[in-house]
């Protein structure tokens, strides 16, 4: 059976997207009732995520090396108001699903031996899943932003109740940045809306419709910022940044992997399907000033990170200092830089959520992630050691492991760019090393403390990092199978034609 969308008749013969979406959704809701069956939902869970995994991987299997809009669904929901239910499938955001389906199973894996109001913290990671899915499908600006609102208010409660230390604090700070961005975005939805009634007098939230809204240059400016900053809180740039570090600090082992390896990518997302299509001139006027912001993040959080005493903390700073050099690789504005942000989204949530695991990992052993204390850890479990080391060198752009290979595009198009950018991104990279390396002397090296030998990587600790090591080694040495998706999308983009196939012209 032919399972890609006619794109003329506008959906496809099986709803394949609203299953991915719809999976984790059910589970979610069947936790949240299955309260008193703990090791039920725990396996439930598991079995939710690995069916979402599935379907990512046939997906990207499947339609590996081609172009256009991939799959496609559209249906009138609430049609009084031109609402409708509208998914689509491209190579940039079936990278994403991967990434999303893939941190997901971990996250459950991770989470395995908690005991503590067990069906409800699986219930949160579930939903969270289903609304981030629907963020990366979404072509309606409503379902956008229904899916976006669905994947914060999981993570509010996952950092809140099941957090530690200031979780309370850090999940309403956390609460009160995206929800001001958030609201500014709805604003914004809503203006554009009315605008193009105006102009066509069709009310519609059709991401594809929208965008040929005729704006008076004010009128984008000002819109074009609603959505900005609601997406750059999310990436996040400095200044934005503040909530992220207690965020991080304060959640679980499986906050953390969705913060850096999923929340995050939404904001970048944001930026390349929503903000630049819609205001491609506000949009290319912006890229100066963004890339100063991105620059400055670059630097300013890794000269924080540098200066961190806490290993989890660390890693946080150093996420803003990363995403600062995705955004400086959108900022160049050319096909290079452009696939290679996207290409180190996906490394990010890779290697940093490993980075996440692991510090996990040796917090339950250790019961501290305090730097100073954790010294000469090689000598009491080398093998786990070895793993911390080998994400730490992907984190800091060893060539051959997946952050090279996105990096280096994205140097290589902000020099073509503008050489200055590419200058001070290098700089930004010897940085990245300097507290890298680090983190890695003050835990892996050093006089081990007097307290027992650990015990080494147990068989669930290898089911979760072996894959992520094997993909950290794919991407680095063969990476053309996850750029091939995305090269077709980004040139759409780059000559402002990203929805000409949903419009009836050739995907």
């Amino acid at each position: 059976m032919n399972l890609l969308p006619d794109i003329t008749q506008g959906a496809s013969s099986f709803p394949l997207l609203t299953l991915l979406v719809a999976i984790p959704a059910v589970g979610g809701l069947v936790c949240f009732f299955l309260r008193r069956h703990a090791a039920a939902c725990r396996w439930l869970s598991l079995i939710s995520t690995l069916v979402v995994l599935a379907l990512s991987v046939v997906y990207f299997v499947t339609f590996s090396g081609q172009g256009g809009w991939l799959l496609y669904e559209d249906y009138p929901w609430i049609e009084r108001f031109g609402i409708r239910y509208t998914l689509g499938l491209d190579g940039i955001s079936l990278l994403m699903i991967l990434l999303t389906a893939l941190t997901q199973v971990l996250a459950i894996l991770v989470s395995w031996r908690r005991t503590f109001e067990l069906p409800l913290f699986f219930a949160t990671i579930l939903f969270m899943e289903a609304g981030i899915l629907g963020v990366f499908l979404a072509l309606d600006l409503f379902l956008f932003y229904l899916f976006w609102e669905v994947m914060v208010i999981p993570m509010f409660f996952l950092i809140g109740v099941y957090g530690h230390g200031r979780r309370v604090y850090a999940a309403v700070k956390f609460f009160l940045y995206t929800m001001g961005g958030s609201l500014l975005m709805l604003l914004g939805i809503i203006a554009l809306v009315i605008i193009h009634a105006g102009q066509t007098g069709e009310i519609t939230f059709s991401l594809p419709a929208l965008q040929g809204t005729v704006l008076s240059p004010e009128t984008e400016w000002w819109l074009y910022g609603a959505f900005l900053i609601a997406f750059i809180i999310k990436v996040p740039l400095v200044p934005f940044h503040t909530w992220l570090p207690d965020a991080h600090t304060e959640a679980p082992t499986a906050g953390s992997l969705d913060l850096a390896g999923l929340l995050l990518k939404t904001g970048m997302y944001g930026l390349i399907r929503i903000a630049f299509p819609l205001f491609p001139v506000a949009a290319q006027a912006s890229l100066p000033f963004l890339a100063v912001l991105a620059i400055v993040g670059i630097f300013y959080a890794a000269w924080i990170a540098f200066a961190q005493l806490d290993a989890k903390r660390l890693i946080a700073y150093s996420s803003v200092s990363h995403v600062g050099l995705m955004v400086l690789g959108l900022c160049a504005w050319n096909q290079t830089a452009v696939e290679g942000s996207i290409l180190q989204m996906f490394n990010h949530g890779i290697t940093t959520g490993a980075l996440f695991i692991m510090v996990g990992m040796i917090q339950h052993r250790a019961h501290t992630r305090d730097l100073d204390s954790l010294s000469g850890l090689w000598a009491k479990a080398p093998i786990l050691s070895a793993f911390f080391l080998f994400f730490a060198l992907s984190s800091l752009g060893l060539p051959g492991l997946n952050n090279f290979v996105g990096e280096i595009l994205i140097l290589i198009g902000a020099f073509q760019a503008n050489p200055w950018w590419g200058i001070l991104g290098m700089a930004g990279v010897v940085f990245a090393a300097a507290y890298t390396l680090r983190l890695v002397k003050e835990t892996l090296w050093g006089p081990p403390d007097e307290t027992p030998e650990w015990q080494d990587l147990t068989p669930r600790e290898y089911i979760v990092l072996v894959p992520l090591a094997a993909l950290v080694l794919w991407v680095g040495v063969y990476p053309a199978p996850f750029l091939e998706p995305i090269r077709e999308p980004v040139r759409l983009m780059l000559e402002g034609g990203i929805f000409t196939a949903l419009n009836g012209g050739t995907p």
